[in-house]
């Protein structure tokens, strides 16, 4: 739907239009024909150029928003070859990247961010936050990306670096079938790769229910209520049959352990070349007098493999305390979408949008180390066997609609001209329905230990066996389901009044997320063994059927951990909005805005393997289920002040922003419970003493748009926080490393963002097809750390993650008659 705005204000539109054309002709006609159509006061300009065109075709939409907006859209994408979402985001001023799926905006973390689909919130497959690792979206799908870093009243008030919102494609205005294939290959990671046996559907990025947890081990495990060591099932037998032996029990326990995947044995396998395909298919049907229809259908494929090599030193014993890992990582991402739309004339427009998303790595690592309890010089170490499988899905369905009470539609509804007199005829109100949902799926992690005797110089592994203990290899089963709803609508109604223009907008939104996240986890060992030597052979011949059965072996089976790894949580926010956008002259702009949020937030541990009133699944006691509800209930207000001269440029624009806005903490952070990170094998504390940080937000941006295709972006932004949500290092002990969630005392983070965009024609004619774009941004912050904080090293420190500097570089080349 074509955006509508004023007469003065479509000029300024259509100069920056014309000015992102090429030189030369093409410049002069359009400039010509967008100054001759809006003397006639059409109602819209559509310019059709080149790529320097296509790179900026989203600048009218950020001239005319007036908070301060970055834009990407997909031309610009596909030229710099970025597979991710996160990946691409590196391009806009004052974004970085971190762990290749967290984008940070001006220096502060993911959690200081939040990212919507199409405008409406999504779930997040994170194990350990609620944020949206990034890495998730292929690009394949992106229409734009839309990066607003000063907040405004119509979007959620949790908001401090910035707003992510991730455009996907609609459907074409004709006919479109696109297919693509391709291959790579990495020069560090080719030829054989350790892997394991698998799955039939690994290729598929799912499995096909090997490594899951069987039904009948927990059905086992239910019947004895989690007792499951060889003294629990003794007990559990003897009161049904007070004759029962301890061999019975022992038997009963060696067969839960032949439950478990032991298809484990590492290996040398040959692997293929990076893979990836995607088709595309739409097309828009005219159905009747200005009614049209159409459909775009998608799908993506992609696989790879990578290598990993790791290498840790102790800072204080360097060549005594060494830790390597070697591994693989073999990923697959597929992609689907549908959307349908559904159109008439320029007044109403409903889309519908489906989406799925599979994101899957299948990692195989050995690890070999030394630390205090062995060191390289005593000729033994430690060795870790790890597999870990993690399937990540995402489904949303989207269903969104924008409606004018236009020309036609009045003649075909003849009440709204008598609604006349109120109702402006530019007025429109859209609305949207999202529903999502989010699984992480991690059928089987398993950990085998083991011990190493190594030459002691050179600390080369000359031989290995399974460590000869119950707890040798370490099975977790994880599963977390993150559901979102999200639907809303607004009003807008534009009024013109002599020199003012005035636009009155407002609306009401409402989100709930509910989230489940279960962990299991199961050891399997041999406490001793009839010969040692079995301890040394492949995994899968270690804990091989004929070696657990037999009695002279004693392996035996048991639950682990403290079964507080699991949780449930759930999130509901109810907001209203209102806004006035306020145009004097064609030159002075203000728009301002407050937001009324109702945010309601609990989170309580569920243990899985509860099976009695005294050790119950969700605890009952109503002064810890108190302790993990949060309730935030505040209005955030915000104001801009735009500048529009003619000032060295066509088009000038020069910006003033400032905003409250709130950060407030996770689903788990506001649980006293502590947990062991998945990611990080780090002791998590929560605290649900932690509070909403509170932000202000100063923005003040110069954009000169020239006639010959140029442009020049300054921006200076300030943010000021205070009680910011950080972790810092607690107390634990010597092998273990804790970390805490508290609010800190204060925050602040300042720089400059410098982007623009250089036709090289000046410099001769046969550079004229080339052009410059790039950005660079400065910054410095400051976390002071205050009294809640364990005596940290640097009570005073730059924000975690924070760069000083982010620097991006393009050169581009469009030949005449975009033939290349």
């Amino acid at each position: 739907m074509p955006t509508r705005i004023g007469i003065p204000r479509r000029r300024l539109i259509a100069a920056a239009v014309a000015a992102a054309l090429g030189a030369g002709h093409a410049t002069a006609a359009a400039q010509d024909t967008a100054a001759a159509e809006a003397s006639q006061g059409v109602d819209e300009i559509v310019v059709a150029g080149r790529y320097r065109n296509a790179t900026r075709q989203l600048i009218d939409e950020r001239l005319n928003d007036p908070a301060v907006t970055d834009m990407l859209g997909a031309d610009t994408i596909g030229r710099l070859g970025d597979s991710s979402v996160a990946a691409a985001l590196r391009r806009i001023p004052g974004l970085s990247l971190v762990s290749d799926k967290y984008v940070y905006i001006r220096g502060l973390g993911e959690r200081y961010s939040a990212s919507t689909l199409n405008g409406a919130h999504i779930p997040s497959p994170d194990l350990t936050r609620n944020v949206i690792p990034l890495d998730v979206f292929p690009t394949s799908v992106v229409e734009s990306l839309r990066v607003q870093k000063a907040w405004s009243a119509d979007l959620p008030a949790n908001f401090a670096g910035g707003s992510v919102d991730i455009r996907t494609r609609g459907i074409p205005d004709d006919l479109a079938l696109s297919f693509e294939i391709g291959s790579g290959f990495n020069t560090e990671s080719s030829g054989t790769m350790l892997s394991y046996p698998g799955g039939s559907r690994d290729d598929l990025g799912t499995d096909n229910g090997e490594r899951a947890l069987p039904a009948s081990l927990f059905e086992r495990i239910a019947e004895f209520q989690a007792q499951t060591d060889v003294q629990g099932i003794l007990m559990h037998l003897r009161r049904q049959d007070p004759a029962a032996t301890l061999a019975e029990a022992q038997a009963v326990n060696r067969a839960m352990g032949l439950e478990l995947n032991r298809n484990i044995a590492l290996e040398q396998k040959d692997v293929l070349p990076d893979i990836g395909a995607r088709v595309n298919v739409g097309n828009r049907f005219s159905l009747a007098d200005d009614w049209e229809a159409g459909f775009l259908v998608g799908a993506a494929y992609a696989t790879d493999w990578r290598e990993k090599d790791v290498k840790r030193r102790s800072f204080t014993f360097p060549g005594e305390r060494v830790d390597t890992e070697e591994g693989s990582v073999h990923a697959v991402n597929l992609t689907g979408t549908l959307n349908v739309g559904l159109a008439f004339a320029d007044d109403h427009q409903i889309s519908a949008t489906t989406l799925f998303l599979r994101n899957t790595d299948d990692e195989t690592s050995v690890r070999d180390f030394f630390n205090e309890n062995r060191e390289v010089s005593d000729g033994i170490g430690f060795r870790d066997y790890e597999l870990r499988f993690e399937e990540r899905n995402m489904l949303t369905q989207q269903v969104s609609g924008k409606h004018y009470f236009g020309e036609k539609t009045r003649r075909r509804l003849p009440f709204l001209d008598a609604l006349a007199g109120w109702l402006p005829r530019d007025a429109y109100v859209e609305w949207f329905w999202s529903e999502s949902e989010a699984e992480t799926d991690i059928p089987s992690e398993v950990t085998v230990s083991a011990h190493t005797v190594t030459d002691p110089v050179t600390a080369e592994v000359l031989s290995s066996a399974v460590a000869l203990t119950s707890q040798a290899a370490d099975y977790r089963f994880t599963e977390l389901d993150d559901e979102v709803v999200n639907h809303g609508w607004a009003l807008a109604l534009p009024f013109e009044a002599g020199r003012s223009s005035i636009e009155l907008k407002g609306g009401w939104s409402h989100s709930r997320k509910a989230r489940t996240y279960r962990q299991l986890q199961f050891s399997l060992g041999a406490l001793n063994v009839a010969d040692s030597s079995l301890l040394q052979g492949p995994l899968d011949e270690v804990f091989s059927d004929e070696n657990i059965l037999n009695p002279a072996n004693n392996f035996v089976f048991d639950v682990q951990g403290t079964n507080n790894q699991s949780y449930i949580a759930a999130t509901m926010t109810d907001a209203i909005f209102g806004m006035i956008d306020w145009t004097f002259d064609d030159r002075w702009r203000v728009a301002a805005g407050a937001r009324w949020e109702d945010y309601r937030q609990v989170a309580v541990d569920w243990n899985p393997l509860g099976f009695s009133a005294t050790d119950p699944q969700v605890t009952t006691d109503p002064e810890v289920l108190a302790k993990g509800t949060f309730h935030d209930d505040r209005v955030y207000p915000s104001i801009a002040l735009t500048w529009m001269p003619d000032l060295w440029a066509e088009t000038f624009q020069l910006r003033l922003g400032w905003s409250r806005t709130t950060v407030r903490p996770d689903l788990r952070e506001i649980t006293a419970a502590s947990y062991i990170d998945p990611i990080t094998d780090e002791l998590v504390r929560g605290n649900p003493g932690v509070v909403p940080a509170d932000v202000d937000n100063y923005d003040l941006r110069s954009e000169w748009f020239f006639g010959n295709g140029d442009s020049l972006t300054v921006t200076l932004f300030r943010k000021e926080i205070v009680n910011p949500i950080e972790f810092f290092e607690s107390a634990a002990s010597d092998t273990t490393t804790a970390r805490e969630i508290i609010n800190a005392e204060s925050a602040e983070v300042q720089g400059i963002e410098i982007e623009g965009l250089k036709d090289l024609g000046f410099l001769g004619a046969w550079l004229d097809p080339f052009f410059l774009q790039g950005n660079l941004t400065l910054q410095e912050s400051e976390l002071v750390a205050g009294p809640r904080a364990d005596a940290p090293t640097n009570p005073v420190r730059g924000l975690s993650g924070a760069s000083e500097y982010v620097a991006n570089l393009m050169l581009g080349f469009d030949s005449p008659g975009e033939r290349h």
